[in-house]
């Protein structure tokens, strides 16, 4: 079945790409900085606090995982899934404030005031083995993405813009706004050096800023979907009132509430209309039909709540 459901990822790999992601921004943030501060460079500066941005990011990202992975108990009786969205909230405002003010700053500050350029050199090299780092960080997330996507059957991109576990989808995003941020920052290099204006290294920085903002908007917007609730597809909400009126002795799904509560966490919650002359026994086995049949159909399900409740009677 192809369905676009929401995957269980394996908490292990997400937390694997995480760290890979982060060690290589941790390195790569001092490489930037070094060149920055030696070539005078505004775009390498802001490319140094993109790459702190996103060492703090990661960092959030690996306590989301650590933190949502806890158990349900008494206080949180449907666990701490939820938890992961709020620290990659918290990451996408860090992107935000870390990277992208500081990048647009550093470029206006560029642009009104000049700077003085010294040796590119060091910023090329660190350039290029940033992209091949960064290559590599990318190459991992995008595969994790590929594998649930497969699993799923879905398309990448649409799987990707979808997909509950913000953790991997941060890393992706990130990553692929780093390429794109290196290459701004060599442009601005270049531009510099042909024609010793700082111009096109403050034209660079800001849009370095510019695609952070994008990217923390995205992922900022992702989060806040799934804190506020979001529900199953439109087409898999379909599937599960199907899947309930197949159900001996249902009438009718008077209402119908899907929410996903985590990666591979999903909530169903309906008002069904027995058929009158249904015995409480039979009642309490096609609760329990209907429940089976929906793990087995969407297998995210892990919680469902059927409410028997009376049809409007005409």
């Amino acid at each position: 079945m192809t369905s676009e459901q929401p995957e269980q990822p394996e908490h292990g790999e997400s937390t694997f790409t995480v760290i890979v992601a982060a060690a290589a921004n941790l390195g790569i943030a001092v490489a930037k900085a070094v060149a920055g501060i030696i070539s005078g460079s505004s775009a390498m500066l802001s490319e140094a606090a993109h790459s702190v941005a996103d060492t703090v990011t990661e960092g959030m990202l690996l306590t989301a995982l650590k933190r949502s992975a806890k158990p349900a108990d008494e206080d949180h009786p449907v666990g701490y899934a939820g938890e992961r969205y709020v620290w990659a909230l918290l990451a996408a405002v860090a992107t935000f404030v870390g990277g992208a003010v500081f990048s647009v700053y550093d470029g206006v500050h560029t642009l009104v005031h000049g700077e003085e350029p010294g040796d590119p050199l060091v910023s090329y090299l660190v350039l290029a083995v940033a992209f091949v780092l960064e290559g590599f960080s990318l190459r991992t997330g995008i595969r994790q993405v590929r594998a649930e996507a497969a699993r799923a059957g879905a398309p990448f991109a649409r799987y990707l813009r979808l997909t509950p576990d913000t953790t991997v989808k941060a890393v992706v995003m990130e990553d692929t706004a780093a390429l794109a941020g290196l290459l701004l920052a060599a442009g601005g290099l270049l531009g510099g050096q042909l024609t010793g204006s700082g111009v096109f290294d403050g034209v660079a920085s800001i849009l370095i800023g510019l695609l952070l903002v994008y990217v923390a908007w995205v992922l900022g917007r992702s989060n806040a979907e799934l804190l506020v609730g979001r529900p199953l597809p439109r087409h898999l909400r379909q599937d599960v009132r199907a899947e309930l009126l197949s159900v001996e002795h249902v009438v009718d799904v008077l209402d119908l509430i899907t929410l996903i509560q985590g990666p591979g966490e999903v909530m169903v919650a309906a008002k069904i209309d027995f058929r009158d002359v249904s015995s409480a026994a039979e009642v309490e086995a096609a609760c329990e039909t209907a429940e089976a049949r929906l793990r087995a159909r969407v297998p995210s399900i892990r919680r469902v709540y059927l409410d028997p409740t009376p049809g409007v009677t005409p």
